[in-house]
């Protein structure tokens, strides 16, 4: 895996065979970040990455201009590569590793609000469907903010009226989540 573009464009994401994760594609990854830059912008944003796994997400918002982000995952792993590649990318003093459950660290209520949460549970996951509404009108999100789900067919939310945006790329859909989408979005 590698980071797409700004300041530490072209850098390797270490990923190991072993671990027991799946990282957004690079497709996808590009795909939601232009989508981010187009109809909001990441420029010091303040981002949650939930399931973090090898911190893909969260590094490729750092390059892209993201001010800080904090990732949560269970994973002492993870905690390992996180770290390691924050120090080896000198980028360690914006971001924050949060070794928890992510469903224990939700039912804890929001420590801050955040301009961009990013999930990418595993798919199977039993409160993936309750997600939604799990961050949403909760205190999670900035008034502006977007919640930026990744699920598989399994799960559809286009229904959900704070769905404004789904689009599959592969075998995942990324869906976008506004606390208050504006009519306009939601036709």
């Amino acid at each position: 895996m590698r980071i797409i573009t700004g300041k530490l464009k072209g850098r390797q994401i270490e990923t190991p065979l072993d671990l027991e994760i799946r990282p957004t594609s690079d497709r996808c990854k590009e795909s939601m970040f232009n989508v981010i830059e187009a109809r909001k912008g990441i420029r010091d944003a303040k981002i949650l990455d939930l399931f973090a796994g090898t911190g893909n997400l969260g590094f490729e918002a750092i390059s892209r201009g993201a001010a800080h982000v904090s990732s949560v995952d269970r994973s002492p792993e993870s905690a390992r590569m996180i770290r390691t590649g924050a120090k080896h990318f000198n980028i360690e003093h914006q971001m924050l590793f949060i070794p928890s459950d992510v469903g224990s660290f939700i039912h804890k209520g929001p420590p801050t609000s955040y301009d961009i949460i990013f999930a990418d549970p595993p798919y199977d996951w039993p409160e993936l469907p309750m997600l939604p509404d799990m961050l949403l009108n909760q205190g999670w999100l900035k008034d502006d903010g977007w919640f930026l789900l990744e699920h598989d067919a399994r799960h559809i939310f286009t229904d959900d009226p704070r769905c404004v945006f789904a689009k599959p790329y592969g075998r995942t859909i990324v869906s976008i989540f506004l606390e208050n989408p504006p009519q306009s979005e939601q036709e």
